[in-house]
């Protein structure tokens, strides 16, 4: 069968043997259904009139109070105008008005943590234009700049002993309110939640007690799952924040299907809420499908993706990208499973937006840099270096310790396969440098496959529009063979 794959700025095809299985996020298996537009805003009042585990905001608000909205980036979360931050925030603020609280009162931060710092067109698309109208050009609108020291309050460490920064405007408000979306996410099961604020009104200090391959590369890791010790460092940290605030977040998030659509609509304690809006994000996350393991996984990445142009070509970012798809199939993979994946591989770097990755690349090609956890030795020197941090906070570029982030997820593809295939590169020597093995095509990648590590007849599954939709943890159809603990308990999906 002739498939495309995702590839540079176009695609490239690929003929695989008719008996190959293929997977498309919300084509091959429905999502549940997901709120029309003409029912939103009753299901958003519905919400927030009924919050899970404490009072509705009607009852919190009051006139002078000081309220912060604490908003998502741009990697995840739609832009349409139906969106859940724009739909959200319009009618929290009409909760707010009506029980008396002020505009000038109000705050909106977007809760970047590591990632760039927003742009002004960043904050017309995720409020659209009307609030961005309203609030931009009273100076209400900011960007969280972990970096800054006059902003960032030191709240000690949890009980495990991870520090806790958190931004200062939202740590002295009365109402933080966060703004967050269910959505699958390779790192703890799901965005929204505490993993909202314990990554982005924090800094790297924090980041770095649960980014870094001690907590990575355990096995409660891989798969990605909700029960992993990333998920209860964020927990942790984010109830570290209630505690030191004197009181809790008010969360609006939102269970998101493939198309960034509302499922459903959860407010409240997050404490309290998060479980119950996991039990439905689960039925539209974790897929029980397959009905076989996989040998090989053929999927295609773009130039352009989540993280930014260049995601696709940069080698580190590559890595990660590769990773992410481990952590979301592993469940699928057999034992001695490879991966082809077309990538453009141009040598393109994106030095403005990651100004240390090229010389971080280059570090790892030296001095006994073996795999990338040697790496991890290097994280503070890079995390403090002075210009990279200038670039983050002045420059919109990610913060440097986010290298290390991304090189601690690079490692399980590693981890997890028996070989990768880059194809298409044009610089293959870059994919080389990484472990990674170059064919020129997806036909030549398989073939060396097969005779190398799968033999002549495997399971194949392909993933077509990988990067182009919301993904899934995909699951085998009988839930007993894919993520059962010692117990018997199935703590990653239900």
């Amino acid at each position: 069968m002739k498939l495309d794959f995702e590839y540079g700025h176009g695609l490239m095809s690929a003929e695989l043997p008719d008996n190959t299985d293929v997977f498309i996020p919300g084509t091959t298996v429905p999502d549940p259904d997901y709120i029309p537009e003409d029912k939103l805003e009753a299901a958003y009042l519905e919400s927030l009139h009924n919050p899970i585990g404490m009072k509705p905001l009607s009852e919190l608000a009051f006139p002078g109070a000081k309220v912060v909205f604490i908003v998502p980036d741009r990697v995840k979360g739609g832009e349409q105008p139906t969106s859940h931050r724009k739909v959200s925030i319009k009618l929290i603020l009409k909760e707010l008005y009506a029980a008396g609280v002020k505009k000038e009162d109000i705050q909106f931060i977007i809760s970047n943590g590591l990632h760039p710092r927003a742009k002004p067109e960043d904050y017309k698309a995720i409020f659209g234009e009307e609030l961005f109208n309203e609030f931009w050009y009273t100076h209400q609108m900011t960007s969280h700049d972990s970096e800054d020291p006059d902003n960032m309050v030191d709240l000690g460490t949890t009980k495990r002993g991870d520090p806790v920064f958190m931004n200062k405007t939202v740590f002295e408000c009365d109402i933080p309110i966060l703004i967050g979306h269910v959505q699958g996410n390779p790192y703890g099961g799901y965005s929204g939640g505490y993993k909202h604020c314990a990554t982005g009104i924090t800094n790297w200090r924090s980041i770095a007690s649960h980014h870094v391959p001690e907590v990575m590369h355990r096995d409660d890791f891989t798969p990605v799952n909700g029960g992993s010790l990333m998920r209860h460092k964020f927990n942790e940290i984010g109830m570290h924040m209630e505690e030191k605030m004197g009181h809790p977040f008010f969360c609006c998030d939102a269970v998101l299907d493939t198309k960034s659509r509302q499922i459903a609509i959860y407010s409240g304690y997050a404490k309290e809420m998060m479980p119950e809006s996991w039990k439905l994000a689960d039925k539209r996350t974790y897929v029980h499908w397959a009905e076989k393991k996989y040998d090989v996984l053929v999927f295609g990445m773009p130039q352009k993706f989540h993280y930014g142009d260049g995601m696709g070509t940069n080698p580190i970012m590559m890595m990660q990208a590769l990773s992410a798809q481990v952590l979301r199939f592993k469940r699928v993979m057999s034992d001695h499973c490879v991966i082809i994946c077309s990538s453009i591989c141009n040598g393109y770097f994106h030095d403005e937006l990651w100004p240390y990755l090229r010389e971080e690349w280059e570090a790892f090609q030296h001095d006994h840099m073996n795999i990338l956890p040697d790496m991890n030795r290097l994280g503070e020197y890079y995390a403090t270096n002075e210009e990279y941090i200038r670039k983050y906070r002045f420059t919109n570029a990610f913060h440097p310790f986010h290298g290390f982030s991304m090189m601690s997820c690079g490692h399980i593809a590693e981890m997890n396969t028996s070989a990768i295939y880059i194809v298409g590169a044009e610089e293959p020597g870059i994919a080389r440098s990484m472990g990674l093995k170059t064919r020129a095509t997806f036909e030549e990648a398989l073939a060396d496959a097969k005779k190398k590590f799968v033999g002549e007849n495997p399971n194949i599954l392909a993933l077509p529009q990988t990067f182009k939709v919301a993904a899934v943890h995909l699951c085998m159809k009988d839930p007993s063979q894919d993520c059962m603990d010692e117990y018997g308990n199935h703590p990653c999906c239900g």
